[in-house]
C-alpha cells in the first residue's frame, strides 16, 4: 500500500488527472493495486511516466517494466504490486479499466 500511496503522490504532484487508487488484490492474482491516471497530452504523459519511474527507482530502489508510448494514448507500469495505467482521455473512455475492475475497491479517487 505504501508504494502504491507514494506512486498516487507523485502523479498528484505532476498534474495528473482523475487519479484513481484500485484493490484489486482479492480478485486478481497478478497483482494488488492498479493505479489509473490520464494526461491531456503525449508529452504530459510522458512526464507522468518518467516522474513516477525516478521518484520509485530513488524511493524504493524499484524498476517497473514499462509497456506503451504517450502517442498510443496508453503506458503502463508494473511494479508488481502495482500496476500504474497512464491514459489519455479518449484511450481511458475507451478500455474503461474502471468498469472492467469495477468489483476491485475504490481507495482513493482524486478528480
Amino acid at each position: 500500500m505504501e508504494l502504491a500511496r507514494s506512486i498516487v503522490n507523485t502523479l498528484e504532484d505532476k498534474k495528473g488527472e482523475d487519479i484513481l487508487l484500485l484493490d484489486i488484490h482479492e480478485i486478481a492474482s497478478f497483482t494488488d493495486f492498479f493505479v489509473i491516471c490520464s494526461g491531456t497530452s503525449d508529452r504530459m504523459l510522458d512526464s507522468l511516466a518518467n516522474a513516477v519511474r525516478e521518484s520509485i527507482k530513488e524511493q524504493y530502489q524499484l524498476t517497473a517494466t514499462q509497456e506503451g508510448q504517450p502517442s498510443g494514448g496508453w503506458i503502463v507500469a508494473d511494479y508488481g504490486d502495482v500496476v500504474v495505467h497512464l491514459f489519455s482521455p479518449d484511450q481511458r473512455a475507451y478500455y474503461r479499466l474502471e468498469e472492467l475492475w469495477e468489483k476491485g475497491k475504490v481507495l482513493l479517487r482524486l478528480q
